[in-house]
């Protein structure tokens, strides 16, 4: 009964539709915790090499020093992916895919070397997945009209992030 008195209401009102990525609409979208968290990846290699390559030699120490960068390392390349898709599912829309039709290739590409930097250990492959979630960020920055820069990040490992202009 409710829900037909809100319809007749909204057919004379026209009700604003909200949009959100959760069932809050809030919202709020933005791909920076997708580029934070490549980074994250990244630097989890970098120190697992440093490790490898280290004199420091304590089997245990290794051992849970290992397994503490292993454990960061894939929860952060899954939280990549997970921003990624929020993104991609609640924010893209019929519009942005035509305009961009990458997107729906792009996307893929995030998944599946969001899921190779988890199964390795590979900067290159971990570096792969920050160029393409960069991209995905200048294309969801130019759906909301806001200009992007390209900046070194302020911290370890130092690579480039895509920043709105605001």
């Amino acid at each position: 009964m409710i829900q037909k008195i809100l319809t007749t209401i909204d057919k004379l009102v026209h009700f604003e539709h909200a949009q959100a990525h959760c069932d809050i609409p809030c919202g709020i979208y933005d791909p920076h915790l997708a580029q934070i968290s490549a980074l994250t990846v990244i630097r989890m290699v970098d120190l697992m090499n440093e490790l490898a390559s280290s004199e420091k030699k304590d089997k245990i120490e290794f051992d849970n020093s290992i397994a503490r960068h292993i454990a960061v390392k894939e929860e952060h390349a899954e939280q990549c992916k997970r921003e990624v898709r929020v993104i991609w599912g609640d924010y893209i829309k019929q519009e942005h895919l035509d305009k961009y039709p990458e997107l729906h290739s792009l996307v893929h590409k995030i998944m599946q070397l969001g899921s190779k930097s988890r199964q390795s250990a590979s900067r290159e492959t971990a570096m792969e997945l920050l160029t393409a979630v960069n991209r995905f960020a200048e294309i969801f920055w130019e759906t909301k009209n806001i200009p992007t820069r390209r900046v070194k990040a302020p911290y370890k490992p130092g690579e480039e992030v895509v920043y709105p202009v605001l």
